[in-house]
């Protein structure tokens, strides 16, 4: 095996390892978010954003110059191929169950926004002076996105 097949072979290797454990960590969010576990996302955040990062690093290189992997074995091609095509499967399932989480967070806040603004709003009127009587001064803020 030479250098450049060697090199190549590695570097396949490589990514695949970097698909599948991405891929791993979102079925684990996944399955995580559908069991109303939120909690158990926060303490892997910071991992799971590492491996992105390598991972779109290391694929936009391969993207620029597919010649790096291009003398890898086709054993090692094919198996960054499944992972690949794996991971787009999950990433698209994620994308629906993180989209789904987001509305429903949006949908309680504004109900409860509402609540607050609604019940603030109550017992404003005129007093005996003629003048409106001062409600409540504190603000409610709602930021539309989550």
């Amino acid at each position: 095996m030479t250098a450049d097949v060697e090199t190549a072979a590695l570097r396949v290797q490589h990514l695949t390892r970097l698909t599948r454990d991405l891929t791993e960590r979102l079925s684990h969010e996944m399955e995580a978010m559908r069991a109303h576990r939120a909690q158990d996302l926060a303490q892997g955040v910071a991992e799971t954003q590492e491996i992105a990062n390598l991972y779109r690093r290391e694929s936009a290189q391969v993207k620029a110059n597919p010649g790096l992997i291009a003398p890898a074995p086709e054993a090692d091609r094919r198996a960054l191929i499944d992972a690949t095509e794996a991971f787009e499967a999950i990433l698209a399932e994620h994308a629906v169950t993180v989209e789904a989480a987001r509305q429903v967070s949006e949908g309680l806040v504004r109900t409860i926004a509402a609540e607050v603004a609604g019940a603030r709003a109550q017992g404003v009127g005129y007093g005996a002076s003629g003048q409106a009587a001062q409600g409540d001064g504190r603000a409610v803020a709602l930021n539309r996105t989550a």
